[in-house]
């Protein structure tokens, strides 16, 4: 996966609990290894964030089911203005990428956004870039399941612009406790109905030329 970054970008990979070496081996090969002692797919999103210090931040989980390089079009396509946050709407490759629970439940909470934000989104997947600032600017609050919805709901509700583009979706390396397991979806999206039930932030609409 760090292979495929594209050239001169600055790969980050957030360690949260890993017990299997992970952390050596991506700074072994020139990641920088950021630290978050709180479990949650959130809470290593937004050290993630933090750790950042570039204009534009993306997000691309490390399980070789998604290719890095497809960042740098969506990144230019944010900072060309076509969009304020861009979405990797995942579109599976082979058979076993994408499990039918998994899948499911990905719809059910596509069809809730659009009630809640108007969104007509397919697809709530991790691949996904925007302006670090403004993105720090949400205030998301969220650091389980919910997170990447919650940046959604926030940036809607911000008057942003939000689209998704078609990305390759192959089958992951290892097995993931989120959506590998019944169990593990359907604690996601009970993470993810709560915030589809918090009230509104009231806050700004995003204006152009927002850098870090």
């Amino acid at each position: 996966m760090l292979a495929r970054v594209p050239s001169g970008w600055r790969a980050i990979v957030v360690d949260n609990g890993s017990t299997d070496g992970s952390a050596d081996i991506a700074r072994s090969l020139g990641a920088t290894v950021v630290h978050e002692v709180r479990r949650g797919f959130g809470a290593a999103c937004h050290a993630g964030l933090l750790a950042a210090r570039a204009e534009f931040v993306c997000f691309c989980d490390c399980d070789a089911s998604m290719d890095p390089a497809l960042l740098a079009p969506m990144a230019e396509r944010v900072a060309t203005g076509g969009a304020d946050l861009l979405l990797g709407r995942r579109r599976p490759q082979a058979r076993g990428a994408w499990p039918a629970h998994a899948r499911a439940g990905n719809i059910a909470l596509a069809r809730m956004l659009r009630r809640r934000t108007g969104l007509r989104l397919h697809d709530l997947g991790p691949m996904r870039v925007a302006r670090r600032e403004a993105l720090l600017g949400l205030e998301l609050t969220d650091r389980r399941s919910g997170y990447p919805l919650q940046m959604v709901v926030r940036a809607a509700d911000a008057g942003w612009r939000v689209a998704e583009t078609d990305v390759p979706y192959l089958p992951r390396a290892g097995k993931s406790k989120v959506t590998g397991t019944w169990r593990g979806t359907w604690n996601a999206v009970r993470d993810m109905r709560r915030v589809l039930a918090e009230p509104p932030v009231a806050r700004p609409a995003r204006t152009e030329g927002i850098s870090a």
